[in-house]
């Protein structure tokens, strides 16, 4: 009797203790989530001054350039400026641009006359599709490939898969899509052109064979994104597992008797992630972007090509809201993978 009632006592003591380290730990990740949110917010009240003066150092009028080839006379662009905002003191543009800004306005486009906010929604389900698909294909590729490298390295096997890595990760995404679009969009030698040249769709096809025209047209671009972004996330990969491979908890797993795949998948990778956590959220942050000027080779119509028709102008409403929406995107993703790593790793964030 005497020794359960001291058993009792002291899971009694003990449950106090217990629900002051909980509360403890709710009360870290709390601070740890008031911080980052505090950072984030800082990064872009950041981001939206650079994005106002970043883009009024390019060279170039916008309003001689919307008029190019065109008579114009001293009234008629004196007009323009004028209902561009243009004749107004900096500071002004400056305090009229952050205070609609932050509304979610970003103004008229120079080149479209329509709101940057509808010309960015109405491109936005392209890239998202195109680099989305992209950004899931090679971070899988990626992580399977480092895990794989990692753990038997040193042999054939990892000195080809990171040799590739370094090779296409060095490679501009440009160039290697134009190589793609002449090797298996023209033709060569007896290949016969096999996929479309650009563009997203043929304009003719319906219900589920449009959805194979649209899959047709992203096959050379989404093979390009993933020959090119597949090496950091699997070198990356490869370098957190081996920074592990040493540890001491794996030789006791061992010990146990546990088998090599086992020890892998449920010890190694886990702890290796947090790195690659990092990589692939960053990945994500991109598919906003996507990618401009892969998307301007292959004539995608998403905000890749819109960033590159905008800075050709330059039309700096459409710039900026890009760039916001762009750098936006990054710091979310961050801001995500900030609040996952104490879920991931406890030690995180104390």
């Amino acid at each position: 009797m005497s020794t359960t009632s001291t058993t009792g006592t002291t899971a009694v003591a003990r449950a106090p203790e217990a629900r002051a380290a909980s509360g403890g730990n709710v009360h870290a990740y709390l601070l740890h989530v008031a911080g980052r949110l505090g950072g984030a917010a800082v990064s872009l009240l950041a981001v939206l001054v650079t994005s106002f003066f970043l883009f009024r150092i390019i060279p170039g009028d916008p309003v001689k350039a919307m008029t190019h080839g065109m008579p114009t006379s001293a009234e008629q662009m004196a007009t323009l400026r004028r209902q561009f905002g243009l004749d107004k003191p900096m500071w002004q543009q400056f305090t009229d641009y952050c205070a609609n800004a932050l509304t979610g306005d970003f103004g008229m486009s120079y080149q479209f006359h329509a709101p940057v906010g509808d010309l960015i929604a109405q491109k936005v389900p392209a890239t998202l599709l195109l680099t989305g698909v992209a950004v899931v294909i090679y971070s899988a590729i990626g992580l399977w490939l480092g895990t794989r490298s990692a753990w038997r390295h040193g042999s054939l096997g990892d000195r080809l898969n990171t040799g590739m890595a370094l090779t296409l990760w060095s490679v501009p995404g440009f160039w290697l899509g134009l190589l793609l679009i002449i090797t298996f969009s023209v033709g060569f030698g007896p290949l016969p052109g096999m996929f479309p040249t650009g563009g997203m769709e043929s304009g003719n096809e319906t219900g589920f064979a449009y959805v194979i025209d649209v899959a047709h047209h992203m096959v050379l671009p989404v093979l390009t994104l993933v020959a090119v972004g597949y090496a950091q996330t699997l070198l990356v990969m490869r370098s957190s597992l081996l920074d592990e491979m040493g540890s001491d908890y794996l030789t006791t797993a061992r010990a146990k008797g546990l088998r090599d795949d086992v020890v892998r998948r449920r010890h190694a990778v886990p702890n290796a992630l947090l790195p690659t956590v990092t990589m692939v959220f960053i990945n994500l942050g991109h598919v906003a972007a996507g990618s401009i000027l892969v998307e301007t080779v292959f004539s995608w119509p998403g905000l890749g090509g819109l960033f590159y028709q905008a800075l050709s102008v330059p039309d700096l409403p459409l710039v900026q809201g890009l760039f916001v929406v762009f750098a936006g995107a990054m710091i979310v993703m961050n801001l995500l993978a900030d609040l996952l790593y104490p879920l991931l790793d406890p030690r995180v964030g104390r």
